[in-house]
């Protein structure tokens, strides 16, 4: 089947280094045309083996909501210390919702030169897991009921996009539309982040240094100022492409969830992040992951890729994880703020 992807053209002399823009339209709409669908799923599948990375255009989110959450982002970091400091992450509990300050957050041990705030599915005290105080299930913290609102609104938008996706990756793979549902996805576990990178020069550390998603798929809607980066998978070396803004677009990477589930046909991609611009930076994260109680499965009567897997950046092999996925997530988080994490487990 031909297909149509289109590339971002940063260095027209080399357009096979360019994360391909993919309409996903046809995924989105509320009455399917399979023939389209497959079309997009097949471009889908090219991306997901050849970068892990690629744009989405179509996906029919309405640009003053964009512009919305961006504002309230804006409002939000520009806030005093003190008021930040009352919605800390300290105070989030198992949720693991809240504020965490520039350097508190570690990528492979080391502080990523980042604020940010952790956020999900806002959910009420009388909620069945936030009674029985389910990790990463609860209300989120805010600043005011303008910004709830308009996270509540992004992630409705988000949980749509998401479905979409993970349809067309499921068809990709020659499966049917709905087969991630039997993985935790018909009731997916929804982590959103927002994310300030101050201005950096050369010489500092990365805002974020090298490193994978843990779940399935990320969706993500950067600002205008840059700094994303994927590394390239190349027979004969590594090396890193930017992944610049697009009007109009989001970028979707693949984790380490969908390469377990796939044996390796999708690879999660290393990627990071520095602000090299003058201003600040923000970045809004969102994550489509199985539910916490999702068994960690790898899908059937799918054959092991011909080419074999590069030796990952962390050395570790996603292939032998077992458990259900909010123990894999917990081992994670469990590096990522080691020290609140153990103050979060004796509660």
């Amino acid at each position: 089947m031909k297909t149509n992807l289109n590339y971002y053209d940063r260095n027209a002399s080399d357009l096979s280094y360019q994360l391909p823009v993919i309409d996903i339209s046809a995924l989105c709409a509320e009455n399917k045309d399979l023939s389209k669908a497959m079309i997009v799923a097949e471009e889908i599948g090219i991306a997901c083996k050849e970068y892990g990375f690629f744009y989405i255009s179509g996906h029919g989110i309405a640009l003053d909501l964009e512009q919305k959450l961006e504002q309230v982002a804006k409002d939000f970091f520009a806030l005093p210390l003190e008021i930040k400091q009352e919605l800390s992450l300290n105070l989030g509990g198992k949720a693991w919702r809240g504020w965490f300050p520039l350097g508190q957050e570690l990528t492979s041990g080391l502080p990523d030169q980042k604020e940010g705030i952790y956020l999900g599915v806002d959910l009420s005290s009388s909620h069945d897991e936030v009674i029985q105080q389910t990790p990463f299930y609860g209300s989120n913290l805010c600043p005011n009921e303008e910004f709830r609102i308009t996270v509540t609104d992004w992630m409705k938008e988000m949980r749509r996009v998401g479905d979409a996706l993970i349809q067309g990756i499921a068809l990709s793979l020659g499966l049917e539309c709905d087969h991630f549902d039997r993985h935790g996805l018909s009731d997916p576990l929804q982590l959103f982040r927002i994310f300030h990178y101050p201005p950096s020069s050369e010489d500092e550390q990365w805002g974020v240094g090298e490193h994978t998603d843990y779940g399935v798929l990320t969706i993500l809607k950067q600002d205008q100022q840059g700094g994303l980066q994927i590394k390239k998978r190349d027979k004969s070396s590594d090396f890193w492409i930017d992944a610049p803004p697009i009007s109009g677009t989001f970028v979707v990477n693949i984790g380490d969830m969908l390469e377990k589930m796939t044996v390796g046909h999708y690879v999660s991609t290393p990627h990071r992040v520095k602000n090299r611009s003058k201003h600040a930076r923000l970045s809004f994260p969102y994550f489509f992951d199985p539910n916490y109680f999702a068994e960690l499965s790898i899908i059937e009567n799918l054959s092991p890729p011909k080419v074999q897997a590069q030796v990952r950046w962390d050395h570790a092999n996603v292939h032998k994880i077992k458990g259900t996925y909010g123990e894999y997530l917990l081992s994670k988080v469990s590096k990522v703020f080691p020290k609140l994490f153990d103050q979060v487990q004796e509660k």
